[in-house]
Parts: structure tokens; C-alpha cells; sequence
């Protein structure tokens, strides 16, 4: 398939996606993706990673720094207490499966060789990368969905989501035409920012725990 800036331009990751095929061939294709113009200036695509009958998918932003540069979703300092918390919460994260609303990181960066500052993702890119999450989805049949901030909420609910005004509860809603149960609460990022970082740690766990009882 020839890919032109038309398909950017068009901000959607439709035509990229495959006719057929599980995880691997997802994985495959969003390599290559050039729906939206964030593929230019990232490393690489960062694909989500885990078992494809997980019982429970945690989706994230986007991928950060380390991220971008390993080409593994949630493996820098925010994965790390993540992961963390989801031991402590009693949910396994050798059996979740974590994932991005936005699959390439968006960043700043003053100069080359320069720290690259992470810039948050924007409705429309948010949109343009939708299609992915819906085959991650459809593929995983997740039975819950731990929502992880406010761009992964409005990426699957819509631009009205407020993470405060949700989070530590199930939610129903219906996701890309499949009914799901989500759990939302902070990204592991606003953990690792905040003032009082063990409250807000205390917070997450909390939250994870909500997510456990409901897999239990």
C-alpha cells in the first residue's frame, strides 16, 4: 500500500489496519501507520503488549520517552509504579494487558539532544489513532477496562470525561459498539508529579483495588 500525506491529512488510522489477524498482525501493521502526523518526529509506533485473552486491559496516553525509544508500552518510571500498585491492588501485570490511547509520543523539544518534553495528545490526533484501540479491543474482549487519566478517558467516552469525577467506580458504557465495564482512575505519571506522592500512590491502589473486586 502506498502511503501519502493525504493520510495524514486525513487524521485517521483506518486504512492501515489489517483485513485479518490477532495481536501480531495489529502489532505489524501499526508499524507502519501514518494516520496522523505524530509518526514523523517518534522513534517508533508503541503498540500495546500482553496476553490477548487478558481479562483486564489497562489503557494509558501515550507512550512516553523510554517508551518511545524501547517500543514497549509502560516500561519507564510510570510503568514501574504501575506496576506496583497493581501487585499491591491484587491484579497480576504479567496477566493485564496495557496499552495507549495514542500510540506514537508527542513531544517538544527546545534543541536537538535536547530532554524531550512530553506534549499531550489533542482530540483529533486521540481520534485519528481510535481505530487501533477498537482492534485491541475486539481482539481482547477484555472483561473490564482500567482507565488510566483524563486523555485515555476521553479517548473511549468522549471529551465531557472528568477522571476526578469517576474515578474508583465501575462504569458501563458502550465502547466501539461492545458493551464494556471500566474502572478509571489516575495515570501512574500524576503519581509520580504530585506534592504528596505517597497519598496519591494510596489513591491509585485504591482505585486498582475497585478494578480487582470487580475481575473477582
Amino acid at each position: 500500500m502506498v502511503r501519502t500525506k493525504a493520510s495524514e491529512d486525513a487524521y485517521t488510522a483506518e486504512p492501515f489496519l489489517p483485513e485479518r489477524g490477532g495481536l501480531p498482525a495489529l502489532r505489524e501493521a501499526a508499524a507502519d501507520c501514518r494516520g496522523c502526523p505524530l509518526h514523523r518526529d517518534a522513534t517508533q509506533t508503541v503498540f500495546g503488549a500482553g496476553h490477548q485473552d487478558a481479562r483486564v486491559m489497562l489503557v494509558g496516553e501515550q507512550p512516553g520517552d523510554q517508551e518511545d525509544r524501547q517500543g514497549k508500552p509502560f516500561v519507564g518510571p510510570a510503568g514501574k509504579l504501575l506496576d506496583r500498585a497493581l501487585e499491591e491492588a491484587g491484579i497480576d501485570p504479567s496477566e493485564a494487558y496495557v496499552t495507549n490511547a495514542v500510540k506514537h509520543f508527542k513531544f517538544t523539544q527546545a534543541e536537538p539532544r535536547k530532554r524531550r518534553i512530553h506534549k499531550a495528545p489533542n482530540l483529533r490526533e486521540m481520534t485519528a489513532c481510535g481505530p487501533w484501540l477498537a482492534a485491541e479491543l475486539a481482539v481482547v474482549e477484555p472483561e473490564l477496562i482500567v482507565v488510566l487519566g483524563a486523555t485515555a478517558g476521553k479517548a473511549l467516552l468522549g471529551s465531557s470525561f472528568r477522571v476526578t469525577q469517576v474515578r474508583g467506580t465501575v462504569l458501563e458504557e458502550e465502547i466501539h459498539g461492545r458493551p464494556e465495564r471500566l474502572v478509571p482512575t489516575v495515570h501512574p505519571s500524576s503519581v509520580l508529579r504530585s506534592d504528596d506522592r505517597e497519598a496519591a500512590y494510596r489513591g491509585l491502589v485504591s482505585d486498582l483495588k475497585v478494578a480487582a473486586d470487580a475481575l473477582s
